[in-house]
């Protein structure tokens, strides 16, 4: 039997979708809109457009743009052809973008008119790419010069080639922070992905009837896997944008009757404060995400009484499970505030010790999974691979808590990710910047509770004797070399670092005493 009678990818769902609702709206962007056949038709003519530029089922393509139809096109599309998709961060600094090509191997980067510049910079940097493709934006905008027109690649009237794709080949790997400097690359096939689909359609109710807005970058995991993906899969309508401000969101929300929203607590302040909120009518919105860090309790409130349709999810994850985990639901919010919920239906989820043992009702323990959301590995990385998947459970890096319902608390990481406004900084990464500035003899890099950011990046720094050094010197330099959420928010000077007896830094004490002060 041909295995391609069974096979479930990512490519296969937009059309069996687009068989069972033709004529709906799939994707609207600027003053773009496609039905599900007509997203299905163009998909198909821009797989056999890439495959007549050389991509074949494995390269790894790389994308370097902001939300628009033309990277949502771009994800089926490569889905479809085999290739494995590798989306970057675009607040990054060119080499660090570099890094990524260059390790991914990546021969091939996608980008938009915006960011052309930094896209040739970065692979200009001793990598690989040799091919540029311009994807189109939200606003109207030019092709990039020098680079291949997706509109042109969209009109191959070609059949895309049989690639005998499988469910278990690769479909993207996604670049994670961790506390070592590098970025890891989580591998994530398509029955990896597909099966969290399921999860978020199950668990956190994605819907055919939801008409969803995503505004938060496709580039992440979230956006693209927790709420575009499994909207597709399920049928939703999705307007899409590049401008998550309040000015632009609450327009929106009201025009398109949107009934789905996610983003991280920070963009809900955001809104929250906006003159513009009590003008706007958001009486269709009925389902409110947050994750990347918890709602703070006093704004799930505020949320509760001036949104009193929205029934609110927090959804907790990481990367290499594609990325949910777990889901506290509706209502446990109040119930339950702060917590991370419990292991959603396709993820089997334990608090334990070093010894690989559940820990007791209340005390903190790591963090680990089982679930076939999980990733095949680290790419090229064999080593951080095997730590990660040791005593055969995935190893979240998070420190949490169960209660006696099993609901699962996150208390701190391992890891020391500090998750500012959404994003993920690795505090060593920060450290190291900073200590290539001459003056620093020591520095630790913290969180601290902020009501923008939720977590604030916060440099701790002894400087040597003799030498002067400003707050507004070390935030220049960091902003300099490295992408702006990565910045700290806050410098703080003092005489020496707390440690412990065989010297290691105990950052949760300096969190207390620097939160104090």
């Amino acid at each position: 039997m041909n295995p391609a009678i069974r096979r479930q990818t990512v490519g296969d769902i937009l059309r069996r979708t687009a068989q069972r609702l033709p004529g709906k709206l799939a994707v609207a962007c600027g003053d773009t809109r496609w039905t599900y056949a007509e997203f299905d038709a163009l998909v198909t003519r821009l797989a056999a457009g890439l495959a007549q530029r050389g991509i074949a089922h494995g390269d790894r393509v790389a994308v370097l743009a902001r939300n628009s139809h033309g990277f949502a096109a771009m994800r089926f599309a490569l889905a479809r052809l085999g290739a494995v998709l590798v989306p970057i961060n675009f607040m990054l600094k060119a080499d660090e973008v570099a890094y990524i090509l260059r390790h991914a191997g990546a021969r091939t980067l996608a980008t938009d008119s915006g960011l052309a510049e930094l896209a040739r910079a970065a692979a200009a940097l001793d990598t690989r790419v040799k091919d540029f493709i311009w994807l189109p934006s939200e606003d109207p905008s030019e092709p990039a010069e020098g680079m291949a027109s997706f509109h042109e690649l969209a009109a191959c009237t070609a059949p895309p080639p049989d690639t005998s794709l499988q469910s278990n080949d690769l479909l993207q790997i996604v670049y994670t922070s961790g506390t070592e400097s590098s970025p890891k690359g989580a591998m994530l096939t398509h029955d990896a992905v597909l099966w969290q689909y399921v999860s978020c359609c199950i668990n956190a109710e994605v819907a055919e009837k939801d008409v969803a807005l995503h505004a938060l970058p496709l580039y992440h995991c979230a956006q693209l896997d927790v709420f575009f993906g499994p909207a597709i899969y399920i049928g939703s309508t999705n307007f899409i944008t590049a401008k998550p401000t309040p000015d632009n969101l609450l327009p929106m929300m009201a025009a398109h009757g949107i009934t789905s929203f996610f983003a991280p607590p920070t963009v809900w302040i955001a809104l929250l404060r906006s003159p513009l909120f009590d003008q706007t009518d958001l009486s269709r919105l009925a389902k409110g995400y947050y994750g990347a860090s918890i709602m703070p309790v006093e704004v799930m409130k505020e949320i509760a009484r001036r949104l009193p349709r929205v029934r609110l999810w927090n959804l907790y994850g990481q990367t290499e499970i594609a990325p949910l985990a777990t889901m506290l639901g509706p209502d446990d919010q109040l119930r339950k505030p702060g917590s991370a919920g419990r292991a959603v239906i396709n993820v089997e989820t334990r608090v334990v010790n070093d010894d690989m043992q559940d820990v007791a009702v209340g005390e903190v323990g790591e963090i680990v999974h089982r679930s076939p959301h999980l990733m095949l590995g680290y790419f090229h990385d064999p080593e951080r691979t095997a730590a990660a998947f040791s005593g055969d459970w995935f190893h979240s890096g998070d420190l949490g808590t169960i209660d006696d319902e099993g609901y699962i608390s996150v208390v701190d990481r391992k890891k020391d990710m500090i998750k500012s406004g959404g994003e993920n900084v690795a505090s060593r990464e920060v450290e190291e910047m900073i200590y290539r500035l001459p003056q620093v003899s020591e520095v630790a890099v913290i969180g601290l509770p902020d009501p923008k950011w939720v977590e604030a990046v916060t440099a701790v720094i002894v400087v040597k004797p003799g030498q002067d050094l400003t707050e507004q010197q070390v935030i220049e330099h960091c902003s300099t070399h490295m992408a702006h959420f990565k910045a700290p928010k806050r410098v703080v000077f003092t005489d020496a670092l707390p440690k412990n007896p065989s010297g290691k830094l105990l950052k949760r004490e300096l969190r207390q005493t620097v939160a104090v002060d």
